[in-house]
């Protein structure tokens, strides 16, 4: 890895260096510079444009194949859902067609959130997992307050979710004041 940004590496192969671009959930994961890095890659071909997105693992890579064969989803709103929405959940929600949870990622309007919806709640189906989170509804409302807390207090919405999936994985019983407190500690903490 010679560099990381939030939506792009470049990644030294052979003594080349390849401009990567990525969603944030692997942008977290990738490593520092120096580090060894392996990256799953979709080369995008187009007649003015060639262009290699990476992932970490093969089940967004699976995913962001399947958001770029919906009629009007390119590659880099694409990349934008993979970044504002975890993986698992992005195919949770998918699955139980949450067309809200869709639309609060940035650049997914209402009729795209359909649009994906129908051409992939079927689609997704061999992606779901054991390994996807399983909320009960109290912890899921304590998820969104939280995440809403800390979108007004100026984070990200990916990286408040982040942070808010930590704590209410140390503490998932815990009060919102003090899942808040671990929340703001975590994420200042980097």
């Amino acid at each position: 890895l010679v560099r990381k940004q939030p939506q792009e590496a470049v990644v030294a192969v052979g003594g080349v260096g390849y401009r990567v671009a990525i969603p944030l959930s692997t942008f977290y994961r990738i490593g520092e510079a120096g580090d060894e890095v392996s990256l799953l890659t979709h080369t995008h071909v187009r007649e003015d444009t060639l262009a290699l997105f990476g992932f970490l693992t093969s089940r967004e890579q699976a995913l962001f194949e399947r958001l770029i064969a919906v009629s009007g989803v390119g590659p880099k709103l694409a990349l934008s859902i993979l970044s504002g929405i975890e993986a698992p959940d992005l195919v949770s929600a998918l699955r139980t067609s949450d067309v809200a949870r869709l639309t609060r990622i940035p650049g997914v309007g209402k009729k795209t959130a359909e649009r994906l919806v129908l051409e992939l709640k079927d689609k997704v189906q061999d992606l779901a997992s054991a390994e996807q989170p399983v909320h009960a509804a109290p912890a899921a409302a304590a998820k969104d307050d939280l995440v809403s807390a800390l979108v007004h207090l100026g984070y990200s919405r990916p990286e408040a979710e982040r942070g808010v999936d930590r704590a209410l994985k140390e503490d998932p019983d815990g009060r919102f004041e003090d899942l808040l407190r671990r929340t703001l500690r975590a994420l200042s903490g980097r």
